[in-house]
C-alpha cells in the first residue's frame, strides 16, 4: 500500500528497528543526521553501508542479507536507480514491513513490487520530518 495519509504514516513509525540503506558516518549529511535523529528518537538503528565499519558505535553492515535481525522498516539514502536492487534484497527478507524512500527519491516500478507483496511503500518523504510533525 502506498503510506500517504497521516494515520498510514503514524503507522509506518509505529516500529523497533529501521534498517538505512546508504547511512553516512558523515556528520552534517542527510544520510547521518537523520538516522542520528531516529536513534535519538527510541529506534534501533541499523546503518546498512559497505564502505563504513561503524556508524553511531554501532557495526555497520554491508547489506540488508547481512541483517540477522528484525527489519521492519527500510529507509533508503540511495539515488533512486538504485532502489530495484534494494527491493529485490527487501523482498528476499519476510519481516520489513515497510520501504521508505527519503525526501528526492522515488521508484514508481518499485513501489508496485514492494505494494504486490503486501508491504507498505512511502516515497519522496523525509522519515525525520514525518515523526517530529506526527509523533514527537
Amino acid at each position: 500500500m502506498v503510506v500517504s495519509t497521516d494515520a498510514a504514516l503514524r503507522d509506518a513509525l509505529d516500529v523497533e528497528t529501521i534498517a538505512v540503506v546508504g547511512c553516512s558516518s558523515t556528520p552534517g549529511k542527510a544520510a547521518h543526521d537523520v538516522p542520528r535523529y531516529l536513534l535519538d528518537h527510541g529506534y534501533d538503528v541499523i546503518p546498512v553501508n559497505p564502505y563504513a565499519d561503524e556508524v553511531f558505535g554501532i557495526e555497520a553492515v554491508d547489506s540488508l542479507a547481512d541483517v540477522d535481525q528484525r527489519i521492519d522498516v527500510v529507509d533508503v539514502f540511495r539515488p533512486s536507480d538504485e532502489v530495484p536492487e534494494i527491493v529485490d534484497a527487501v523482498l528476499e527478507r519476510e519481516d520489513v514491513a515497510t520501504v521508505w524512500l527519503q525526501l528526492g527519491i522515488t521508484h514508481e516500478d518499485a513501489g508496485r513490487r514492494v505494494e504486490e507483496s503486501g508491504r507498505s511503500f512511502v516515497q519522496d518523504r523525509c522519515v525525520k520530518v514525518e515523526h517530529s510533525r506526527l509523533v514527537d
